[in-house]
């Protein structure tokens, strides 16, 4: 068992299901339709749609099918988040939250990375998966409860509109469906002649805010993934 499952099951669920209820709908209360706090919780739903049917699949290519799935759905949920509204969090003063949502986050790509190595029958699997299931479900609750709402909350209307733009256009869309009635198609290339022939200049400018939050998600998982070494060593 990995310090991940060992502190999993002594402290999940830290919180009941009303609790989580409750926070959900006091973000719901507060989510104006077409904003980052809206998307949020859209694809938060999707994660516990994708949890229920891979555990609750019958046999080994249907929860393998489903695990890829659901790493598929963290995935793009999470490029949303580490990109764009973390960094806003540590700008309003909750670098601390910031750098716990990192963290968590790190450490759920490293156990889904070896529940892949895992009989998808035996009963680790299971109990594995159950208690990743129990640590982003309190993530997602920190998340709903005072996270994202007292962001929403502290910044001004312009800025909201920019974490809801910049959360939708960093999100993994394969993975994360936007809401009903809310496609997001393609913008075109005001740099593409007729013909498809591009006039951009090569090689771009680098963006440094952008390279300097993947590279704080990066630090992120090599951490979680020292932590997981440890305890295999221990």
């Amino acid at each position: 068992m990995s310090i991940f499952d060992k502190i999993a099951a002594a402290v999940m669920p830290p919180e009941s299901d009303e609790d989580r209820a409750e926070a959900r709908r006091k973000a719901e209360s507060l989510a104006t339709g077409d904003d980052f706090l809206a998307d949020v919780l859209d694809h938060h739903r999707q994660i516990e749609a994708a949890f229920a049917s891979t555990l609750g699949a019958s046999d080994a290519a249907s929860r393998t099918a489903g695990l890829k799935n659901l790493g598929l759905v963290l995935t793009g949920h999470a490029i949303a988040e580490e990109s764009v509204l973390y960094p806003a969090l540590a700008d309003n003063g909750e670098k601390a939250h910031a750098g716990m949502g990192y963290d968590e986050q790190a450490m759920v790509k490293v156990e889904m990375a070896l529940l892949e190595n895992l009989d998808p029958m035996s009963k680790e699997w299971t109990d594995k998966l159950e208690h990743v299931q129990g640590a982003v479900a309190h993530h997602m609750y920190q998340e709903e409860g005072t996270w994202f709402p007292e962001l929403a909350e502290a910044v001004p209307a312009g800025m909201r509109q920019k974490l809801t733009s910049g959360s939708a256009r960093n999100t993994n869309v394969t993975s994360v469906a936007p809401r009903q009635g809310r496609a997001r198609p393609p913008s075109p290339d005001p740099l593409r002649q007729p013909g498809g022939v591009s006039c951009r200049r090569p090689g771009p400018r680098p963006n440094r805010r952008r390279s300097t939050r993947r590279a704080m998600s990066r630090a992120a998982t090599v951490r979680a993934k020292r932590m997981t070494a440890t305890a295999a060593a221990a």
